[in-house]
């Protein structure tokens, strides 16, 4: 009986192609070269019968066919995954694989000894972990989970939240010794501000403050601005560029070893959500589920 199936490999290689945007990127992804997923496609092309990308010098494109093609072997290939997944977690150790995306801040502050706990108590399965600010897409992505900050537009994912993170002021003592310390808002106006511009908005981020019991949102004009990697505040801060509202558990310690010290402390008490996210129709994993009740576990 002949292999009805035996071209997954060339669909692979269509899939990889256009999720990764150009035939160089999809083989670094695969491991091979670009001239073997052209044949591939090529190939898959003709056992379709269809057209099914657009090739030109500078980028690749789908046709109709192709549009229809790669949504229907991306279920395709989630359905496998899918299976092999609720199989890899039903019988003796738990094993598997968990794709999880975190942005910057957590990733180096927040998930270490979470993570190294989880590797600890399921030596078996394998975590692949993404550190972007990058809103990734979950499904389009192959991501089982991601981490995410503030508040969550309707997106039809289910959102868990982990935490109110705190923010609190902070600056280096020898930049405070130059340019002396601020004891109200208006002081600000006289210092040298480091925000941060929005990835999503292009906008730069208001600090936000609790007076009392009114919240402000506050913004000024400054000669720097820090785009993509929020930590870059905290780094040019801490070498006495200037100051920075950060989260209290990034902070923390460098302001305990003199690093930093707070500023403004009686204006403290807004926090930002962090909540894990993953889509609501796709069937966990046991190594997903596992890793769900470990990060939410409080």
């Amino acid at each position: 009986m002949a292999r009805r199936f035996d071209h997954l490999g060339d669909v692979e290689a269509f899939l990889a192609v256009v999720e990764h945007g150009s035939f160089t990127a999809g083989a670094v992804a695969l491991s091979t070269t670009p001239s073997v997923l052209s044949r591939a496609i090529a190939g898959l092309e003709a056992r379709l019968g269809s057209q099914l990308l657009r090739r030109t010098t500078r980028r690749i494109g789908l046709t109709d066919a192709g549009r229809q093609y790669v949504e229907q072997a991306r279920a395709a290939f989630t359905l496998l995954d899918d299976a092999e997944r609720e199989i890899q977690g039903q019988e003796g150790e738990l094993s598997g694989r968990v794709r999880l995306s975190v942005p910057t801040t957590y990733g180096h502050y927040r998930l270490p000894p979470l993570l190294a706990r989880f590797t600890r108590q399921y030596p078996r399965v394998q975590v692949e972990l993404n550190i972007t600010n990058r809103n990734v897409d979950l499904v389009a992505e192959g991501f089982d989970l991601a981490i995410r900050l503030g508040d969550l537009p309707d997106s039809g994912l289910v959102a868990r939240k982990l935490e109110d993170a705190a923010l609190c002021l902070v600056a280096a003592p020898d930049y405070l010794r130059r340019a002396g310390t601020p004891r109200t808002l208006d002081d600000l106006h006289r210092h040298v501000c480091l925000p941060f511009v929005l990835p999503r908005t292009g906008r730069i981020a208001p600090w936000v403050f609790r007076d009392g019991d009114r919240d402000i949102d506050w913004q000024t004009a400054s000669p720097i601005a820090i785009s993509d990697d929020v930590l870059g505040v905290v780094s040019l801060a801490e070498h006495g560029a200037g100051v920075c509202q950060s989260y209290d558990f990034i902070v923390r310690d460098r302001i305990e070893r003199g690093r930093l010290v707070e500023l403004l402390p009686h204006l403290r008490g807004r926090s930002r959500p962090f909540s894990l996210i993953y889509a609501p129709h796709r069937r966990q994993s046991a190594a997903a589920r596992a890793m769900i009740d470990l990060l939410t576990a409080g």
